[in-house]
């Protein structure tokens, strides 16, 4: 069994590339797994290991410069759910690409996962559903407003061009782990916006602490590690990966025409080249190959990214 710990925070972080190497190592020293990304506003991620192995980086991270008030979500995995631990510079550690945006100044207000159900259903609520569109595919709360972007830094453009359906309407804004939450409450408020709410721990905290009869979600919740989806109790859910377009589908889809192991589905066929299937065919022989020597190849199965 594999503890997973999903994390975020927002500090100042002066020179983040200082910060990466000593990271990576006591990751590595400590058999973690999975990917965290540093930037100058903080640090985000996802890592899993050994139960003892995650508390010894957490105690790491929680040493960086402010963040000695780090809060991390934990659940748990039968498999491994990463290839391999990175740990990568970016500019932003959740990509909105908005530079005047600053969650470590304001935010919308917190709310708790037990308060949630009643806030959303109130009449003068616009719930928002601020993931991707393959994300609230395979789930999302009952009313919510699916914005069907492609990315995160789509959300701006996407509010401008239907703003003016949120009028006289508080705004109520959920993600998976609160993150990207953060980032859209804060520029809400700075684009005038009187009154935002966003669910405090995101979709994982709501599904850990609100029982299945109680609860308001519908479907699964996509992660960004080799469980694919998550229920209720944060139990693992049924999807697996397209490794072509890294979208989750159902076991039966697998069953379909369009879908060819690791080079397409009936979702993404008609996306890539046949020169592209012919490279995907090839990556997957190559696994293959590697598999038969009792190696792992680079690209297999189990997703490395955020």
């Amino acid at each position: 069994m594999f503890t997973v710990c999903a994390l975020y925070h927002f500090t100042r972080f002066d020179d983040p590339a200082a910060l990466r190497q000593p990271l990576l190592d006591q990751c590595r020293a400590q058999a973690v797994t999975g990917t965290l990304l540093l930037a100058r506003e903080g640090i985000n991620g996802t890592i899993a290991g050994p139960a003892e192995g995650i508390d010894a980086v957490l105690a790491h991270i929680r040493a960086l410069p402010g963040c000695t008030d780090l809060e991390w979500k934990l659940s748990q995995a039968t498999d491994r759910p990463f290839a391999r631990m990175k740990v990568r510079l970016k500019r932003e550690i959740v990509t909105m690409g908005q530079p005047d945006v600053d969650p470590r100044a304001r935010v919308g207000h917190y709310v708790d996962p037990q308060d949630w159900n009643d806030l959303i259903r109130s009449p003068d609520v616009a719930v928002i559903d601020t993931r991707n569109d393959y994300e609230v595919a395979i789930g999302t709360f009952e009313g919510a407003v699916d914005p069907e972007t492609a990315s995160f830094r789509d959300f701006p453009a996407w509010w401008e061009r239907n703003k003016d359906r949120f009028h006289n309407k508080r705004i109520a804004m959920f993600c998976t782990g609160g993150i990207r939450c953060e980032k859209s409450t804060n520029w809400l408020i700075g684009q005038g916006v009187d009154e935002v709410y966003h669910l405090k721990g995101g979709i994982l905290k709501y599904l850990e602490d609100v029982p299945a009869e109680d609860s308001t979600w519908q479907g699964e919740c996509f992660v960004f590690d080799g469980r694919v989806s998550v229920g209720h109790g944060l139990r693992e859910g049924p999807h697996q990966l397209c490794h072509a377009c890294r979208r989750p589908i159902l076991p039966e889809d697998r069953t379909r025409p369009e879908y060819e192991h690791g080079v397409s589905c009936h979702m993404c066929i008609d996306e890539t080249s046949d020169e592209d299937k012919a490279r995907f065919r090839e990556r997957e022989r190559q696994i293959a190959l590697a598999r038969a020597r009792g190696e792992r190849h680079l690209h297999a199965d189990i997703p490395e990214d955020l």
